[in-house]
């Protein structure tokens, strides 16, 4: 019995960068004591930008070629003959593929922005003045998740089982050939978290 046996397997993990540094500001103003007819402002801008950029890229290959064959049984020019057998040809292949990839850590670039903690304040203004307070928070991000899975198997298998003869004998015996078989087997997991 021939027996050809193959195993592949391959495990790939990605996992994103993540942005979790702060960003966070406090500005606190103050203005006491104006005269009559003022304009006083106290006023903060703050401006977040974040961009993520995440390029996966995975490739896995597997390419098999079997071939099994049983040998020939011949029974001749016997005057009794007897038997003749020849051994099983099997051909198994397996290919197991696990791809992971996990961005998710980059979201913590949004945890990180918010709105500031700021104050401000304007007291003892004269008469007829104008008084504002003003603050603002612009957050801008961006997350751009580029995931390309490629996962290949070209399996070729031939099994061929061989000639039985019995010819020119008195009394024949058996001829017998074994079984020719091929077995295939792909398990593939993409599991892919952005």
């Amino acid at each position: 019995m021939k027996k050809l046996p193959l195993l592949q397997a391959a495990a790939v993990t990605v996992i994103g960068v993540g942005l979790t540094g702060a960003v966070a500001s406090a500005a606190t103003g103050s203005i006491d004591t104006t005269g009559p007819n003022s304009h006083a402002s106290v006023k903060s801008t703050t401006s977040n930008h974040v961009s993520v950029n995440n390029d996966n890229h995975l490739k896995a290959s597997n390419t098999n070629n079997q071939n099994a064959k049983t040998g020939k049984a011949d029974v001749h020019n016997n005057t009794t003959g007897g038997g003749a057998t020849t051994g099983d040809a099997n051909n198994d292949n397996s290919l197991s593929a696990s791809v992971t990839v996990d961005n998710s850590s980059s979201a913590g670039a949004l945890g990180s922005l918010g709105g500031d903690d700021d104050s401000g304040e304007i007291l003892n203004t004269g008469p007829n003045s104008h008084a504002t307070v003003e603050s603002k928070t612009t957050n801008t991000v961006k997350v751009n998740n580029d995931n390309n899975l490629w996962v290949t198997n070209v399996n070729n298998q031939h099994a061929t089982s061989g000639s039985a003869k019995v010819s020119n004998n008195t009394t024949g015996g058996d001829a017998t050939t074994g079984a020719a078989s091929n077995t295939n087997s792909t398990d593939i997991t993409f599991d892919v978290t952005n």
